[in-house]
């Protein structure tokens, strides 16, 4: 399962979206309003929305100011969470993100709504940085 979010422009510099997103703390301004649990340790973050359960993002990969790859946690479960960073002008930048998931079509049909939902608060959240 593949998805993506509308393109953005921040108005803030590649470099200072990717710093901001390879720190992982600052994730928990861009979560949505019905976050229950915030939680970085290390390389990872631990997070929870109300009514879902708890889901802990690692840091995989990251290509200075370009890309920043979150993976899951959890082989029960293997998906990433790319964002991709592209320079506008010295003071703003392109933002996209990215979902790559394999899950059996089941799974698919239940979380693709609310995974496209809570992408697009993320991308939202970024937009106003």
């Amino acid at each position: 399962m593949e998805l993506q979010t509308k393109k953005i422009t921040a108005q803030k510099s590649q470099e200072e979206i990717f710093n901001f997103l390879t720190d992982l703390k600052n994730f928990e301004q861009l979560m949505p309003e019905n976050i229950e649990k915030f939680e970085v340790d290390g390389d990872s973050f631990l997070f929870c929305l109300k009514g879902m359960p708890e889901i802990r993002l690692v840091l995989n990969e990251q290509t200075p100011n370009e890309k920043i790859v979150l993976g899951a946690a959890s082989s029960k479960l293997s998906f990433s969470l790319i964002g991709a960073i592209e320079s506008v002008d010295a003071n703003s930048s392109d933002v996209q993100l990215f979902f790559k998931g394999d899950f059996n079509p089941m799974m698919a049909m239940m979380v693709k709504k609310p995974l496209q939902k809570f992408m697009d608060v993320l991308i939202e959240n970024i937009e106003k940085l």
